[in-house]
């Protein structure tokens, strides 16, 4: 396997089906680009104007998707700089993260936002590495 670069971020649209009573919205199945296995679901709550940085995971791929509200997901390599993905209801889409990216997210609007993340495998803290928000110099004021 080659160096990772930012450009290995897939994003992948979703269905978002009307249906009365409330939509039905896609997330992920075994088939779709982006998947390599199944370790864990789990939800986040991020409240307004929160930042949860900075991660980066060893050996975890990431499929994220916001269903609720909006997140701006903020992408770092050293080598490369920042890459910046702002989805949710408006831009319903799943960010496919592979192993060695570091990563952090806000919410983007008045409310809370809703972050579903599907793992290839189960979180375990060893194999995650975290940073304090200022040792990655980022603006999250910035709009």
């Amino acid at each position: 396997m080659g160096s990772i670069t930012l450009d290995d971020i897939l994003v992948t649209p979703l269905r978002r089906i009307a249906t009365q009573g409330g939509d039905v919205m896609h997330a992920m199945k075994r088939t779709d680009p982006g998947f390599v296995n199944f370790g864990e679901a789990y939800f986040s709550w991020i409240e307004p104007g929160a930042v949860k940085a900075w991660k980066l995971h060893t050996r975890m791929t990431l499929n994220l998707v916001v269903p609720v509200g909006a997140v701006r997901f903020v992408f770092h390599l050293p080598d490369e700089g920042f890459r910046i993905e702002e989805v949710g209801a408006a831009k319903y889409v799943r960010l496919t993260v592979p192993p060695g990216i570091w990563f952090g997210f806000q919410s983007r609007v008045d409310g809370s936002s809703l972050l579903l993340n599907l793992a290839d495998i189960p979180h375990h803290p060893d194999e995650v590495i975290r940073q304090d928000v200022i040792d990655i110099p980022f603006n999250w004021q910035s709009s």
